[in-house]
This record gives structure tokens, C-alpha cells and sequence, in this order.
């Protein structure tokens, strides 16, 4: 399968997320469709995460005073218009032209935040200023992996700060990658003319020395891979506020917090790294009680519909994060595609909260309870 032209608007048959995601696949050839689609192993996590939304029902209240509601939230001091990030997702050129920049623009008109993968195809200074004079644009943050190279990490940093992002969003789930049949299969490979740009320059790791009977893994590539001092060490460089992605265990999540992180996202890399890991929905409650209100809880993974956005909120989350949905938007109509999503998302969590009776997301718990 090869690439078709992207639409520059979207049809009126396509109404839901689901529809933008048989579209994208029409669309993607058979290479960028196992990466950005594919999960870990039989992908158990990855299905999982949408289950346990399914698996969760609101409760309808009738009757109840709702003029005047609204989907506004604070988050990091900003008050935002809904609770809806993208979350960053690399090369995303693959998808679409444009890539990372439709998204942006996508974001911004929506008044959805947005955060930039390290491994974006576009360079992170000329999304920043696409979107930083909107003014009804969402927060910008740059997701970062630590580099094995300090002083390229700093620098990239530095980078960052100076185009104006506002927070930094440390994966922390994946020192390793996941075993990613999918990809296997379709013998994955970035198309020519795409790839990492951001980490341009960086000189590869030294290739480890091992002895016969090492691993290499254990005795090679996790030398290289963060510990808890790494996060003193990253807030030390930088004056942005620091959030943690990646964080399921409850004890993680309070590590999180004694470290210095500004929030924690509660995430397993949309199910591809550790297969039957937990979904998000089944550990955000239980990181949210752990944190204790004193850092903002985000989560991202199977979130398909609005009325999954207002179960995170009711879960304990202070916003959630879209990926795969986003890309499907992108390949299938461009940065139309995206604010498209964007607006199904929270033209379903208005309808998904007036429902239930929550006239602003604070009265979000009691949509999950019949008490």
C-alpha cells in the first residue's frame, strides 16, 4: 500500500474517532501504519487500554442546573478551555507533509495543548513560533528522552526553553523499547528524508565492550538509561516546570512528587513497551490517590471518545493526552484532520457531562458513581 493525497477537508460521514482512524488506513502504506498503530508483543496492553474505559459506565442524573457549564480547567497555572493535550508522538511526516506543524496548528486553534515528541521530523523552533502569538492556543511543552550525551541533553533543553516551550515532559517508561511484533513484520524502516532532526549531531553511544556470556542489554544499553538522579540533575539545568510520563505504580508516582516532578502522566507508551502492563484507566485512580492532589495527574491511552475524557477527570486526572487519535486526523485530512478530532473530543465530553449532570468537570467523580 502506498500513501494517497491527504484531503484538505474532512467528509461529513466521518463523525467519530473511529471513522478517522479506517480512513488513516486507507491512507498510510503498510510501514507507517505498523508504527503508529502497532503496541508491544500480542498487544494485550494496547487493546486494554481501551477496554477498561469501555468497561467503566457513567451514571445519568436528570433534572440538574447545568446553564452556564463549561469544560474549562486549571493546569499548571493556566486555565485552560477543555482538558485535551496531543500527546507527542515521533515522525509524524510519515503521516502527513506538514507533519508536526499541521498538528500545531491544529492544537492551537483549538485551544488544545500540545506536546512535541524529541524524535519529531520538524525542528522544534519553528513549531513553537507557528502557534506561540495565538492566543487561545493550549500550553506547549517538549517531551524529552535523555540523551547517553549530557551535553547534548542540555542543550536540546536550551533549545527548548529559548523557542518558548513552557514545560518539559520526560518519558521515563522506556529505557528499553518494547518487543514490537507489528513492526517486526513489516520490517520497519523511516522512509528517506524523515527522521530525528532535533537530535541532529548527536554522535552515537560507544558501542559496549562485552564479554562472552553479557547481555546486551543489561551490560550495554542500560548503562546508559535514567535513574531518580537524573531527574535533580535535569531540574537543575532548566527553570521549566519538569513532568514525568510514563509513571503506573502508585510508589513511583510518590517518588515522582519527593523528586521535584511538576506533575506526573499517567502512560504505558499507548501499550508498546511492557505488554500487559496495566491500562491507564486501572492505574490512574490508584496514582492520583497516591499523589494526593499535590502535583496535577495526566493520562493518556485508549482515549477514543469524549465520554472517555470525563471518566479520566472523574478518575482523578487533571487533563488527559490523545496520540494515535491525532495521527489518524493528520493522514486523513491534514491539520483539518486533527482539529476535527479535537472537536469531536469535546463536543462529545459537553454532551458526555450534561448527561451525567456535571455542570463543570470538578462535579466529574460523581458521573462514576450511583451512591
Amino acid at each position: 500500500m502506498t500513501h494517497s493525497p491527504a484531503l484538505q477537508k474532512v467528509p461529513p460521514t466521518v463523525v467519530s474517532l473511529a471513522d478517522h482512524e479506517q480512513h488513516a488506513r486507507q491512507q498510510l502504506d503498510d510501514n507507517a501504519w505498523a508504527y503508529f498503530s502497532g503496541g508491544a508483543a500480542d498487544e494485550i496492553t494496547l487493546r486494554a487500554n481501551r477496554s477498561a474505559w469501555d468497561a467503566l459506565p457513567l451514571w445519568p442524573r436528570v433534572l440538574r442546573p447545568l446553564a452556564g457549564g463549561h469544560t474549562r480547567v486549571s493546569l499548571l497555572g493556566r486555565t485552560l478551555a477543555h482538558p485535551i493535550l496531543l500527546a507527542p508522538i515521533a515522525f509524524q511526516r510519515m503521516a502527513h507533509p506538514d507533519g508536526e506543524l499541521a498538528t500545531a496548528y491544529a492544537a492551537a486553534a483549538l485551544g488544545a495543548g500540545l506536546v512535541l515528541s524529541t524524535q519529531a521530523s520538524l525542528p522544534l523552533e519553528p513549531i513553537a513560533q507557528a502557534v506561540l502569538s495565538d492566543p487561545g492556543r493550549g500550553p506547549l511543552w517538549f517531551q524529552l528522552y535523555l540523551q547517553h550525551d549530557r551535553g547534548f541533553t542540555q542543550a536540546l533543553v536550551q533549545r527548548a526553553e529559548a523557542a518558548g516551550y513552557e514545560a518539559l515532559v520526560l518519558t521515563v517508561d522506556a529505557p528499553t523499547s518494547g518487543i514490537r511484533d507489528r513492526e517486526r513484520r513489516a520490517q520497519f524502516r523511516l522512509p528517506p528524508g524523515i527522521g530525528p532532526v532535533n537530535l541532529a549531531g548527536l554522535q552515537p553511544a560507544p558501542a559496549p565492550q562485552l564479554q562472552p556470556g553479557q547481555s546486551a542489554l543489561f551490560d550495554g544499553l542500560l548503562h546508559q538509561a535514567p535513574t531518580w538522579d537524573d531527574i535533580a540533575w535535569l531540574r537543575s539545568i532548566t527553570r521549566l516546570p519538569v513532568l514525568l510520563k510514563g509513571v503506573l505504580h502508585p510508589a513511583d508516582a510518590t517518588q515522582a512528587v519527593a523528586a521535584g516532578a511538576a506533575g506526573v502522566i499517567v502512560s504505558n507508551h499507548g501499550g508498546r513497551t511492557l505488554d500487559t502492563a496495566p491500562p491507564t484507566a486501572v492505574a490512574l485512580p490508584r496514582v492520583a490517590q497516591a499523589v494526593a492532589g499535590a502535583v496535577p495527574v495526566l493520562v493518556d491511552g485508549g482515549i477514543r471518545r469524549g465520554t472517555d475524557v470525563l471518566k479520566a477527570m472523574a478518575l482523578g486526572a487533571s487533563a488527559v493526552l490523545v496520540g494515535r487519535p491525532a495521527v489518524h486526523g493528520l493522514a486523513h485530512a491534514g491539520a483539518a484532520g486533527v482539529a476535527h478530532v479535537l472537536r469531536l473530543l469535546r463536543d462529545e465530553l459537553e454532551v458526555a457531562m450534561a448527561l451525567t449532570g456535571c455542570k463543570t468537570l470538578a462535579d466529574a467523580p460523581a458521573a462514576l458513581s450511583a451512591d
